[in-house]
């Protein structure tokens, strides 16, 4: 069962509206009735195809009747009124279920139907259903337009007035792509009452100065907010020139953002009478909620529809001409610009804030989200794409409430604009080993990595990094590639700036003897154009300002980092070197940046021609990791959207049942024996080296028999549940040529390891090839992560492994091939053949299928996987299940 049978959900209907689906059962026949009989007779004929009183009647008992095989009923409600059924029932033989749906009169054209066929379709699927089927009448042009929209493939046949629908419930990139569309749209709007009220009242401010409640009033008037204020404390009169009223339901007007500074032992009450009041958004900045205090606040917005920033944070603006909301309590007003900025800290948004205000970006929006109770980066995320205003986003997130769903949405937001982030807790402490290699090589550092990497995300260490970087992607066009060309007017400055390049991934080439020549002829006597180009101290600031126009103007290289120290020679001529980079006649096609040791500032943008600006700073280090990660984003943008491929001969259905007549054995889960991991494998037609199993070592010298192959050579591996690591326990036995040899390593393995091994695995000595490692594990938060890297003995110690989180794309798995650093052995290194490429393809698809079928896979470890000319084969196999239910990321719920 998904979450939505467990227990009730809230979601967004299309015009931002909170409701609640929860499963319809035995206590709702008075709800269903009443829903009927409050509907128009029109709409009650469009539902029961007559206007038969009734119907109404059948419909409430059948819901009565409660859970049952094979049905499923679930309701949307709206301030405890039913507005919404939607009902499924299964058909023989099992696989389609009939359908029915009805909203209540006043709730049409708003949603309803769709969400909760959303809900539907996903228990629906988790049940095995495979399509519904529905009868409308032909008139009924609403409800037959709710079935085509959803996304999913819907076939229609008309018979007279009547319209049968089949409604597929695949869920392919089509549908995922119309429920992420109208999840955007609900989104936005139900955070325009947070972002853009039209009144805000500040609950908490207190009359003496220094209180967090007073300092927001206080930069709400005079942020020049475009809207009303009021205050709201209960001695009433008047707090920092704003009256003050003693409740919110004595407020002239109902605000659509309340601002709660208070103690947090108060704050689920006042938060309960602004959801009475009508107020559509909280922004709760009160710290230290307890649990009880904690889910009175979330009931309260739950109940009302209104989102909520924090607890525990600094505050949000919205610096819009038509807005201009400070609801901070910054020491300073953000200023205006087109940085989108989200935090959970408020330490880290003041950094940004002040950050971005030191190199004239500014923001149009802040959001310190603190402890993340409903709004979350995401949602931003989806703001930011659609508000008209930012064209950068950065954000600071400590966790991830849904980082497959936050992983789509800044996908399609990184095509769009530049989506920065602090990697903050890279650390691996706390997090140590699982009994297995794929436990082991998926540290947080590598989860969070892949989810950066495939989303398009660029990921910096620090904020000084992150602020680097952004001031090279405002100024600055991305560059084509990573070829750089350093010039510098003092050699040893070139060297380490040429260095600095090198370290953070950019290549610095050698130049053409035609554009040598070119340059040499610009450039005072003595320079050199080799790559640094030494432009000597001698230099002008028109021969600099011609250099470094003709290499950015050149196709030989991706961008020019010019290095600068003060000379006496330029104090002297009165040469101002830094000009001949900002003074040109318009922006040059590729990026320019400087590097200014003399400099105070890590990084400045000094005003250049057309009102672009050219990037400067202290240390070539910092310049060279902005420039990396520029590069990064120009590669990823260059990639075309790659998809998820189809598989041939997949038995999800028989990989189920394997699954569940495991657990249902093995209730609190367990590492599977040989047989059951075999079987396991062959439902994704993952290769596996032949095998037998044998009891005793009568039964190992019959088994290896017919494996030793021509010549005659077997391996014996010794097997008990929970055995992992078969090397460091010397638990197997290679190169057995004979019955002798057999048998003498069955005795040893007894003798040492006793009653603890329950049989052996005897195999064919494989051939040569190299040796890979490719797993999976089960992330609680992210959800399954295949690894791939060398394999062997040595997998961990040497950890060359690259990660991405399932489902793989074909673009992922290309960069899992690529990424490690044993990558060169699988293309034919060094004139040895190269591995069976497609196969490898094959393998990492397969994974990424069987993981994303199975939630109970914990661990997967197929090491060593050995990969040839002629394809690949795995030697061992490791996989471990626990229970787990089915959780579709995709579906449309609040937190």
């Amino acid at each position: 069962m998904t979450g939505i049978q467990e227990a009730p959900v809230h979601a967004l209907l299309g015009d931002g509206t909170t409701v609640r689906i929860r499963q319809a059962g035995s206590a709702d026949r008075e709800e269903v009735l009443r829903l009927y009989r409050e509907m128009s007779p029109e709409n009650l004929r469009l539902r029961f195809f007559s206007a038969n009183p009734a119907s109404a009647g059948k419909a409430a008992d059948r819901v009565a009747a409660g859970e049952r095989p094979g049905y499923r009923a679930l309701a949307a409600e709206y301030a405890g009124h039913l507005v919404g059924l939607a009902e499924y029932e299964v058909l023989p033989p099992g696989s389609t279920a009939e359908i029915s749906v009805a909203v209540a009169d006043g709730w049409h054209r708003r949603g309803v139907a769709t969400l909760l066929l959303e809900h539907l379709a996903d228990a629906g699927r988790t049940a095995g259903v495979t399509a519904f089927s529905a009868d409308a009448l032909a008139e009924n042009h609403d409800v037959l337009k709710v079935f085509h929209d959803l996304g999913l493939r819907v076939t229609s046949h008309f018979d007279g007035p009547e319209v049968h629908c089949t409604v597929e419930l695949t869920e392919d990139n089509a549908y995922l792509n119309a429920v992420e569309i109208r999840g955007r749209v609900a989104d936005v709007v139900s955070l325009r009452p947070l972002l853009r009220p039209r009144a805000v009242v500040v609950i908490g401010a207190g009359r003496k100065p220094g209180s967090v409640g007073r300092a927001i009033l206080r930069n709400i008037r005079t942020s020049s907010y475009t809207g009303l204020v009021y205050a709201v404390h209960p001695e009433a009169g008047a707090i920092a020139g704003v009256h003050a009223y003693r409740s919110v339901a004595d407020l002239p007007q109902v605000p659509d953002l309340a601002v709660i500074a208070i103690p947090a032992a108060s704050v689920d009450g006042v938060a309960e009478e602004c959801g009475t009041a009508g107020v559509r958004a909280l922004l709760v900045v009160s710290a230290g909620l307890n649990t009880h205090q904690a889910a009175g606040l979330m009931g309260s917005c739950r109940r009302h529809g209104m989102r909520l920033v924090g607890p525990n944070c600094l505050g949000l603006a919205n610096t819009e001409d038509r807005v201009r909301l400070d609801a901070t309590f910054a020491a300073r007003h953000p200023g205006p610009g087109t940085a989108g900025v989200a935090v959970q800290s408020g330490g880290v948004g003041i950094a940004l804030l002040d950050g971005l205000a030191r190199l004239g970006i500014g923001v149009s929006s802040f959001v310190s989200l603190g402890d993340k109770y409903d709004v979350s980066g995401n949602d931003m995320l989806q703001w930011w794409e659609s508000d008209g205003h930012t064209d950068l986003a950065l954000l600071h997130l400590e966790s991830f409430g849904n980082p497959r769903a936050f992983s789509r949405t800044a996908r399609r937001v990184a095509r769009v604009m530049p989506v920065l982030t602090v990697d903050a807790g890279r650390s691996e402490a706390g997090r140590r080993a699982a009994a297995s290699h794929t436990a082991a090589a998926a540290t947080p550092t590598m989860t969070r990595q892949a989810l950066f990497t495939q989303a398009g995300i660029t990921a910096t260490r620090t904020i000084g990094e992150l602020l680097d970087t952004a001031a090279l992607l405002h100024a600055q066009p991305l560059p084509a590639g990573t070829k750089v060309v350093v010039v510098s007017n003092a050699g040893g400055a070139g060297v380490l700036a040429a260095d600095a390049c090198t370290d953070a991934g950019l290549s610095v080439p050698a130049l053409g003897a035609d554009l040598v020549d070119e340059l040499l002829g610009l450039l005072p006597d003595g320079a050199t154009a080799t790559n640094p180009v030494d432009v000597t101290a001698a230099v002008g600031e028109e021969q600099l300002r011609s250099c470094v126009g003709l290499l950015a103007r050149h196709g030989a290289v991706d961008a020019v980092l010019v290095t600068l120290v003060p000379t006496a020679v330029a104090a002297a001529t009165g040469e101002d070197l830094v000009r001949a980079l900002t003074s040109g006649p318009e922006q040059l096609p590729r990026p320019v940046l400087a590097v200014l040791p003399a400099q105070a500032a890590r990084v400045e943008l000094l005003p250049a021609a057309d009102e672009t600006t050219v990037p400067a700073y202290s240390d070539a280090e910092d310049a060279a990791r902005a420039l990396a990660h520029t590069a990064a984003r120009a590669d990823w943008l260059s990639r075309p959207p790659s998809s998820v491929p189809d598989l041939p001969n997949v038995e999800t259905g028989r990989a189920r049942d394997l699954v569940a007549a495991y657990l249902d054995g093995n209730p609190e889960g367990g590492w599977l024996d040989p047989q059951a991991i075999a079987a396991l494998l062959s439902c994704y037609g993952i290769p596996q080296i032949p095998w037998a199993w044998a009891r005793d070592e009568d039964e190992a010298v019959a088994a290896a028999e017919p494996l030793a192959g021509p010549e005659g050579r077997v391996v014996m591996k010794a097997y008990w549940p929970g055995l992992l690591h078969k090397s460091e326990q010397h638990a197997l036995h290679l190169d057995l040529h004979n019955a002798s040899q057999i048998r003498a390593a069955h005795r040893d393995l007894v003798t040492r390891f006793g009653d603890r091994m329950t049989g052996v695995v005897i195999q064919p000595l494989a051939e040569r090839g190299t040796e890979l490692f490719a797993g999976v594990v089960q992330d609680e938060v992210f959800g399954p992560l295949v690894v791939f890297g060398l394999g062997g003995t040595a997998t961990e110690l040497l950890a060359d492994h690259a990660a991405r989180l399932a489902p793989l794309t074909e673009l992922d798995v290309n960069d899992l091939l690529t990424s490690p650093r044993c990558s060169p052995l699988l293309f034919g290194y060094a004139g040895r053949p190269a591995a069976d490429l497609g196969a490898l393809e094959q393998l990492l698809h397969r994974l990424s299928r069987m993981a994303s079928d199975l939630p109970q896979l914990a661990d997967a470890d197929l090491n060593p996987v050995l990969a040839g000319p002629h394809g690949i084969t795995t030697l061992d196999a490791r996989i471990r299940l626990v229970p787990r239910h089915a959780h579709d990321p995709y579906l449309r719920r609040l937190r």
